[in-house]
């Protein structure tokens, strides 16, 4: 089915009502690279059982943590093979840090649909709030369907990010596991591309790859161990722009850069050259 960007943007999607334990948030972590200093004070704060410190970027997974099927992109008016879709950006606001174990509501609307000739750009915005109907965190997300596009629709705006022109403030090389996409799609995202090797040449590339909300979790996690001292109750948002793949196996450079109270962040593949794997990454200090 053709996107109707008429009846897609503003639609509003089934609320989901959802809860989590200090177990699904022990896992995300370990799906994130945490326990690699399985002896560091700090780093086991992430991993107490019952009272762990939770990361913002839990807030892309909370939601969905207990599914076990793969993830279908049919919306009002949207209708698009699974192959054909990347994530293209994330963002996440916490308006106070997110408890160990909770309940919550996500609502999730439609909020624009770019068009980008080859491609389509489907972006969400979603509310999630408490069993007390107070807020908990926002998300902004963005998908980019290859194929798509052509609809006659606006190409949308350029949020791009310029770093400053000095040495970072600080550089962190994040291994990622060769078993790291397959434990993170534990936390709730079956899709086949990040572990069926034959679905992933079907969609184009030579190998899965990694989820790119797990490369956004590892580099936010970076982040606050180099320079908020991994306390992750300072984090206010956390935003990226997914600028190319990751493979399970290699490592990621990330350099951090402070500018009052923001961290502009970059993520590369130095083992590829340096290629951008996370572009336009802002992470808001409380």
């Amino acid at each position: 089915m053709p996107i109707d960007p008429s009846v897609a943007i503003g639609a509003q999607l089934p609320a989901q009502e959802f809860s989590w334990t200090s177990s699904d948030v022990q896992l995300y972590h370990l799906g994130i690279g945490a326990g690699a200093r399985p002896t560091d004070p700090k780093e086991l704060t992430y991993l107490r059982d019952n009272t762990p410190q939770v990361l913002p970027t839990f807030a892309t997974v909370a939601a969905t943590f207990h599914v076990t099927e793969p993830p279908k992109v049919s919306f009002p008016g949207i209708d698009i093979d699974l192959a054909k879709v990347v994530h293209g950006s994330q963002s996440v606001t916490v308006h106070r840090p997110i408890p160990p174990a909770g309940t919550g509501t996500t609502r999730t609307r439609i909020a624009e649909v770019w068009d980008k000739g080859k491609a389509a750009v489907i972006v969400q915005e979603a509310e999630t709030v408490d069993a007390d109907d107070a807020p908990l965190w926002t998300t902004r997300s963005s998908i980019f369907a290859r194929g798509e596009g052509g609809f006659g629709g606006e190409r949308g705006p350029s949020d791009k990010v310029e770093l400053p022109d000095r040495v970072p403030d600080a550089e962190v090389d994040a291994p990622v596991l060769p078993q790291q996409a397959l434990l993170y799609r534990m936390c709730g995202d079956r899709n086949p591309l990040h572990s069926d090797p034959e679905f992933a040449k079907a969609a184009g590339f030579p190998a899965p790859i990694l989820h790119g909300l797990c490369t956004y979790g590892i580099v936010c996690k970076s982040a606050v161990d180099a320079m908020l001292d991994s306390d992750a109750s300072r984090v206010e948002s956390f935003q990226a722009r997914f600028a190319g793949v990751v493979f399970p196996g290699e490592t990621l450079r990330v350099r951090i850069w402070r500018e009052d109270r923001r961290l502009l962040i970059s993520a590369v593949a130095p083992q590829r050259d340096g290629l951008p794997v996370l572009a336009d990454v802002v992470l808001t200090v409380r």
